[in-house]
C-alpha cells in the first residue's frame, strides 16, 4: 500500500512537535534542576560524600570555694575506623588485637559496618597515650586516633559521693557530675571530609574543622581543706570503733553553703566498678533516715523558748528517772533520774522526762508545726540526688504518748541533712536556708563568674532572740553537761549530744545505736556548724563519748584553718572526776623563784635553768591554756634594779 506524500510529511511534522516538546521539556527540566533546585541537590549530594569524626569538648572542672581542682580532664584518645577505608580488615582487626586487649572477630565486625566512622570499643575508648602512639606507629589505613578525655580526681576518694563520676561517654551519672551535666558537658566539634564511593578524600577538597565548646567549670561551696579534716576523723573513727556507717557534715549556717560532707563507706570515682552500687549510689548524709535521738530536743527547746513556755534559769524540774504517759513508762538515760534541777540543767543533762514536760505544755500542734517549720518531713532540696523525706507522723497518728517520744527525738525519722539545716536556723537567728553545694559557673578560658548561686531563705522560725537564748543553752551543755568531749580550749562551742537506739524488724534493739553530736562555733556568733552521726559502733555507744571528740576534732581544725579567733570571755568547762582540767599559764616573769614555787607548784610542774632568783623568761608563754600537772619552764636571772619591785605572779 503505498503513502502519499501528505502523510509522510504529517507524520514527519508530527514526529518533530513531539521531539521538540521533548527537548523543551527537558530543558525546562535541565534548567528547573540545576537552577531551582541546584544549590539544595549540590547540599545533598555533598551531605553524601560527607565523612564527620567527632571532637569531644573537655568537660568543665569542678573546684572546692577556693579554686583548687577536685575534678578536671586528663587526654585519653579513643580509636576510631572509617570501614570503607580499611582495605584489610583482617590484617586490620589482628593488630589492633594485639594493642588493645580486644578480640580480633568483634573488632572484624566493627570495621564492616556501613556507617561512616565508628568506634572501636570498649578496648579502644580512652585509652593511654601509649598506645595511642602505638597505634598512630601501626600506619593502618582506615584507622584514626581521635582527641578524647577521661575524668581524673587528683585526691581520690575526697567529696566523692558530692562530686559522683562520669560514664564511657563523659556523661554525668552520680553527684554534682550528674546534677549539673548538662553545663558540664560542653557541646562536640567535628573533622569533616568530602569522601568518594571508596572512601578516599575527595581530590580538590579540604578538611572543614568545627570547634568544639568546652563546658563551664563549677566551683563548689565545700572547702577541700574542711572536707579533708573532715574524711580524716572518719576514717579514724571506722578504724576505732568498726561502725557500720559514720556521717559527718559541715554547714556555714548563715549562708545554708556545706563546706564537707562525707559518709563512709566509701569509693573512688575513678574505681566505681571496684565497687558495690550501693555504696557509690547512697549518699548518706543526704540519703540515709533514722530516729535522731535527743540532738532533736534542740527543736523542742527552740519552741518551748518562742512560745514562752519555759523559764530555763528560775524555773525547776524534779526527775525522778522515768515519766508516765499514756501507760508507756518513759525513762531518763540516767538510772534512778537527776532529782531536781533547772531547765538549763535538764538541757545540759539531757533529760528526756524534763522535754516530755516541754512537748506536753506545747501540745501537739504547736511542736509539730514547729517541726515542720524547722524543715523535717520535707526534702531540704539540696542540689544532690538522692535525697530522702524523713518520717513524720500523721496528725491522725499523734497520741499522749507520740507527742512525749517525739519532744525527746524518738518515734520520728530524720536525715542528716535535714538536721544540720533545721540546727543551723536554731542558732543562726532563726533563719532555715536551702542547703547548697553549687556555688558559682567559671568560665574556663578567662576564669571569669559567670553566674554566682546565692544562699535561698526559707523561713523565719523564731525569733533572733529566742535563737540567742538557744545558742547560750548549747554552750553551757558543752562546758557543764554532756557535751564536754566536745569543748574546745580557746573557743566558744555550742552543742548537743544524741543517742538513739536502732529500729530492727519493727522494734527497738537493745544493743545497736546510732550516736551523734551536733556542734558549732564561736557559741556567740557561729560560722560553722558541724553534724556526726556514728551507726552501731563498737564499745560503750554514746553520742557524748563517740560522736562528740570527733566533732571536736573538726570544729577545732577547722576553726584554726579559717582563721578564726580564739575568744576570751569562754565559758569554764566544768571538770568531773577522771577528767584533767585545763589552766592558763599565769606570768611569771619578774617573780621570784620562792613566789613561784609556793603559788604554783599545786597546779604544774616547774623545770629551772639559768642562775639568780628571778623569772627572766617562761615557756609556754603567759595565757597558753595547759592541762593541770603540765610542766612550765622557767629561765632564771638576776635583777637588773635591785630596788626593783618584786611581782607576785598572775
Amino acid at each position: 500500500m503505498r503513502v502519499s506524500n501528505v502523510t509522510v510529511r504529517r507524520r514527519l511534522f508530527t514526529a518533530i512537535i513531539i521531539v521538540t516538546v521533548l527537548f523543551v521539556s527537558l530543558m525546562f527540566r535541565l534548567g528547573f534542576v540545576q537552577i531551582w533546585r541546584g544549590a539544595e541537590l549540590s547540599a545533598r549530594a555533598e551531605d553524601s560524600w560527607r565523612r564527620d569524626i567527632p571532637v569531644q569538648p573537655k568537660r568543665g572542672q569542678i573546684t572546692d570555694r577556693n579554686g583548687t581542682p577536685l575534678t578536671y580532664n586528663i587526654s585519653s584518645p579513643t580509636i576510631m575506623a572509617i570501614p570503607v577505608q580499611v582495605k584489610d580488615k583482617e590484617n586490620t582487626a589482628l593488630q589492633l588485637s594485639k594493642v588493645l586487649n580486644m578480640s580480633k572477630d568483634t573488632i572484624v565486625t566493627l570495621v564492616s559496618k556501613r556507617a561512616s566512622s565508628v568506634k572501636i570499643q570498649p578496648g579502644g575508648r580512652k585509652i593511654t597515650m601509649e598506645k595511642a602512639e602505638e597505634i598512630r606507629n601501626l600506619n593502618l589505613p582506615g584507622i584514626v586516633v581521635a582527641e578524647d578525655n577521661k575524668r581524673y580526681y587528683p585526691f581520690g576518694g575526697l567529696a566523692s559521693h558530692i562530686l559522683g563520676f562520669t560514664g564511657i561517654d563523659n556523661q554525668g551519672l552520680t553527684g554534682t557530675e550528674l546534677t549539673y551535666n548538662k553545663y558540664l558537658t560542653g557541646i562536640a566539634g567535628s573533622v569533616a571530609y568530602l569522601s568518594t564511593a571508596n572512601g578516599n578524600q575527595m581530590p580538590g577538597s579540604s578538611d572543614e574543622y568545627k570547634a568544639p565548646r568546652d563546658g563551664m567549670n563549677l566551683e563548689l561551696t565545700i572547702d577541700k581543706n574542711v572536707q579533708s579534716i573532715m574524711e580524716r576523723e572518719l576514717d579514724q573513727a571506722m578504724i576505732q570503733y568498726q561502725a557500720k556507717h559514720v556521717i559527718a557534715i559541715a554547714m556555714n549556717p548563715n549562708t545554708g553553703e556545706i563546706l564537707g560532707m562525707a559518709g563512709r563507706p566509701n569509693y573512688e570515682p575513678e574505681k566505681f566498678r571496684e565497687y558495690s552500687a550501693e555504696t557509690y549510689n547512697r549518699n548518706l548524709p543526704i540519703w540515709m533516715t533514722y530516729e535522731p535521738g535527743s540532738t532533736f530536743k534542740i527543736i523542742t527547746l527552740s519552741a518551748a523558748i518562742e512560745e514562752g513556755k519555759v523559764d530555763l534559769e528560775h524555773e525547776h524540774f524534779y526527775d525522778k528517772g522515768a515519766v508516765e504517759v499514756g501507760g508507756a513508762r518513759l525513762r531518763c538515760w540516767k538510772r534512778g533520774g537527776h532529782g531536781s534541777q533547772t531547765f538549763t540543767e535538764v538541757v545540759e543533762n539531757s533529760c528526756n522526762p524534763g522535754f516530755v514536760a516541754l512537748g506536753q505544755r506545747l501540745g501537739k500542734d504547736k511542736l509539730f508545726q514547729y517541726i515542720k517549720d524547722f524543715g523535717f518531713g520535707t526534702k531540704t532540696g539540696i542540689d544532690l540526688m538522692g535525697e530522702e523525706n524523713g518520717i513524720m507522723f500523721k496528725p491522725s497518728q499523734i497520741g499522749p504518748v507520740e507527742l512525749a517520744t517525739t519532744a525527746f527525738g524518738q518515734g520520728v525519722s530524720v536525715t542528716p541533712i535535714q538536721q544540720i539545716a533545721a540546727i543551723s536556723a536554731a542558732v543562726n537567728g532563726g533563719k532555715l536556708f536551702k542547703p547548697f553545694v553549687a556555688r558559682a559557673w567559671v568560665n574556663p578560658e578567662t576564669g571569669e563568674t559567670v553566674q554566682e548561686m546565692k544562699p535561698e531563705f526559707v523561713r523565719q522560725v523564731i525569733s533572733p532572740e529566742t535563737s540567742k537564748v538557744v545558742r547560750e543553752t548549747l554552750e553551757s551543755v558543752v562546758a557543764k553537761g554532756t557535751g564536754r568531749n566536745a569543748f574546745i580550749d580557746g573557743y566558744r562551742v555550742g552543742g548537743k549530744t544524741g543517742t538513739a537506739q536502732k529500729v530492727i524488724n519493727g522494734r527497738y534493739s537493745a544493743d545497736e545505736h546510732i550516736v551523734s553530736f551536733i556542734g558549732f562555733a564561736p557559741a556567740d556568733k557561729p560560722q560553722v556548724v558541724v553534724y556526726v552521726a556514728v551507726d552501731d559502733p563498737k564499745g560503750l555507744q554514746f553520742g557524748g563519748l563517740i560522736a562528740a571528740p570527733i566533732v571536736k576534732s573538726i570544729l577545732g581544725d577547722s576553726l584554726r584553718y579559717m582563721g578564726v579567733k580564739p575568744s576570751t570571755n569562754q565559758l569554764d568547762k566544768v571538770y568531773r572526776y577522771g577528767e584533767i582540767p585545763v589552766i592558763k599559764v599565769p606570768d611569771l616573769v619578774g617573780a621570784t623563784v620562792e613566789d613561784i614555787y609556793e603559788d604554783l607548784n599545786q597546779n604544774f610542774q616547774l623545770a629551772a635553768s639559768g642562775t639568780g632568783n628571778m623569772v627572766i623568761s617562761q615557756a609556754p608563754k603567759p595565757g597558753t591554756r595547759v592541762e593541770r600537772g603540765s610542766t612550765i619552764r622557767i629561765y632564771l636571772g638576776e635583777d637588773p634594779d635591785k630596788e626593783q619591785q618584786i611581782k607576785k605572779p598572775k
